[in-house]
């Protein structure tokens, strides 16, 4: 049983974090670099993360941390978390960000949990789920994608999240198993047409979103990916920016310039389409889950669907540590975490659609 916990970074995310954990009943700090605005029902301070020193100050004074902050930050703050002793939890999609989190988890007297989002997070306690009732599995496949729902223009996308975050998954390489081999592809690549109730998108590969499942289902499941969704027209548009203009070389600018073209915008949409197929013992099998999220009203006030399906994932994941359903130590996986559970979680049945 923990109570207090640091939410770092309060954007959209980190704020609606931070007020669904206080009325979870936890003791939350929030931490960003300027405290402004008007004040939210839990404490906040300023401060400034590049800080070793201040950071560590923070940290000392709870039991957990979750980082809803830039991946590039992450790993800062989860070695600040794995010194003082305390749980730690992020959002993270990077790969290079989890892998430094879980050599950390080695020698944690906390529990080290990266990835507790949407995707990685979410999709991957949804694609074990989906997976576990068949005895021979073909397949796990997993497809997400945040838009705005009246889309305009010939990328028809909003930046809801964050532009470093959707840089670095559009041109990071992608970890899938084909045909029983684990390898990696390039992003932005395996086309291929997905319908989310009766709306026509396409999937493609983008990196991050499988988090550690690869090592775990590798031997055991033939084929296992994860693809973006997005609307029809918008990978080729994309593939022509990054590759044909060279923007891949400047990324920061590129998240700037594609920032400032589609801004975020309220009325958003979170697609999901998973789905895994094998043989039980009646014989050939699909299992799918498929969700259209829409914004919904939270702690009083409407929150955009990315918001709330990525806050209240990790929201949960920290509920359950808290309860006794998580392991105490060590390092999580998000697909060790039984669907059934989450989902009997104050936020956890927000999914259950």
């Amino acid at each position: 049983m923990f109570q207090k916990i640091a939410v770092l970074g309060l954007g959209k995310v980190g704020h609606l974090a931070a007020t669904l954990l206080s009325d979870a009943g936890f003791q939350v700090t929030g931490f960003d670099a300027r405290v402004h605005g008007a004040e939210p029902p839990f404490a906040r301070q300023a401060l400034d993360v590049s800080s070793r020193a201040d950071l560590d100050v923070a940290l000392s004074k709870v039991d957990a941390v979750l980082s809803c902050l830039p991946f590039h930050l992450n790993i800062g703050v989860a070695q600040a978390a794995h010194a003082a002793g305390i749980h730690y939890f992020d959002l993270t999609e990077d790969v290079s960000v989890t892998k430094e989190v879980r050599s950390l988890a080695k020698t944690a007297k906390g529990l080290m949990a990266p990835q507790c989002g949407l995707a990685p997070g979410f999709i991957g306690i949804v694609g074990a789920h989906l997976a576990q009732s068949l005895e021979t599995v073909r397949s796990i496949k997993l497809r997400v994608g945040a838009l705005p729902r009246n889309p305009t223009g010939l990328l028809g996308y909003a930046f809801n999240w964050s532009p470093e975050g959707v840089v670095n998954e559009y041109l990071n390489d992608c970890e899938v198993i084909e045909g029983g081999e684990r390898k990696w592809v390039s992003s932005m690549e395996w086309l291929e047409t997905v319908y989310v109730e009766g709306t026509r998108l396409e999937a493609f590969t983008t990196s991050g979103g499988l988090g550690t499942m690869c090592e775990t289902y590798h031997g055991t499941v033939a084929n296992l990916d994860y693809k973006t969704l997005r609307y029809p027209g918008h990978v080729a548009l994309m593939n022509f920016f990054f590759h044909e203009l060279l923007m891949r070389d400047r990324r920061e600018d590129a998240g700037q310039i594609l920032t400032h073209a589609k801004p975020p915008v309220n009325d958003d949409v979170v697609f999901i389409h998973a789905s895994a197929e094998g043989v039980d013992d009646s014989g050939p099998r699909r299992h799918e889950f498929v969700r259209a999220y829409r914004p919904l009203i939270l702690a009083g006030e409407q929150r955009t669907a990315i918001a709330w399906t990525t806050a209240a994932s990790a929201c949960s994941v920290i509920q359950m540590t808290r309860d006794g359903q998580l392991p105490a130590s060590g390092f999580l996986k998000q697909e060790d975490i039984p669907l059934d559970t989450f989902q009997r979680t104050s936020l956890g049945g927000l999914f259950a659609g």
